[in-house]
């Protein structure tokens, strides 16, 4: 049988060294793109001022986004149960990381929606450009309102998807190769999934490019720091019953 995916050790610390450089490359990109201006040149790409002609595709509207959002649901309930009843790969966790990966998930979805709900930016088709009534203010810049709706930063919709990072890094912290690639492909997968979803909405004008990229590095944050939280008290546990 395989061997769990053991949480690195305090003095290995090569796999955090790892995903801590994954994190930070990660970050640099986003503010790249960011302070480049390529978020409203994208969305000029797409749309004119007449709006977004996907807005209201039927498989971008009801597949992509209504029964995608409804799958996750779905994918959701399903790791909830593998907590007490694992099935397949899942044998291979402890009951402490299968819980990890419910913590971690549910709290990259709750920190994309709070964060939604005190955003001040508005979506990409409630902008004058593309027919609306906002005009563009950057989400960096905190406070200040656009004249929409607001509540479009980040993008809720890919956090359907970019939320199951926390599913790979069982896998990804762990100091075995064979491991880590369970792990990177799992992740890739996700990201995959994360990306489709987000340029759906793009597609559509509910969302800038940026905003699936920021939900991308928040849901990986929160999951990787909850997946070093988990490690502590694997290593405090154990330290007790030696």
């Amino acid at each position: 049988m395989t061997p769990a995916p053991a949480y690195a050790t305090p003095g290995d610390l090569s796999p955090s060294r790892r995903l801590g450089q994954f994190t930070w490359v990660t970050l640099m990109c986003l503010l790249a793109w960011d302070f480049s201006g390529l978020d409203r040149t994208a969305m000029h790409w797409i749309a004119d001022g007449s709006g977004f002609g996907l807005r209201s595709n039927w498989w971008m509207e009801a597949i992509l986004h209504t029964r995608a959002k409804q799958l996750a649901i779905v994918v959701y309930l399903g790791l909830l149960a593998m907590v007490w009843w694992p099935q397949g790969a899942f044998r291979q966790l402890t009951r402490l990381q299968r819980t990890e990966i419910m913590v971690g998930i549910t709290l990259g979805l709750i920190t994309i929606s709070t964060l939604k709900r005190f955003s001040l930016t508005s979506c990409p088709w409630d902008l004058q450009d593309f027919g609306g009534a906002a005009i563009y203010v950057s989400h960096w810049h905190w406070g200040m309102l656009d004249g929409g709706s607001g509540h479009c930063f980040p993008g809720g919709h890919a956090s359907s998807a970019l939320a199951f990072v926390g599913l790979a890094l069982p896998w990804l912290g762990s100091g075995l190769t064979a491991q880590r690639i369970i792990g990177r492909r799992i992740l890739i997968g996700v990201l995959l999934l994360g990306l489709v979803l987000g340029l759906t909405q793009t597609l559509r004008g509910a969302h800038y490019p940026s905003h699936t990229f920021w939900t991308g590095f928040i849901c990986w944050t929160v999951a990787l720091a909850n997946h070093l939280l988990f490690g502590w008290l694997a290593h405090h546990r154990q330290s007790r019953q030696a």
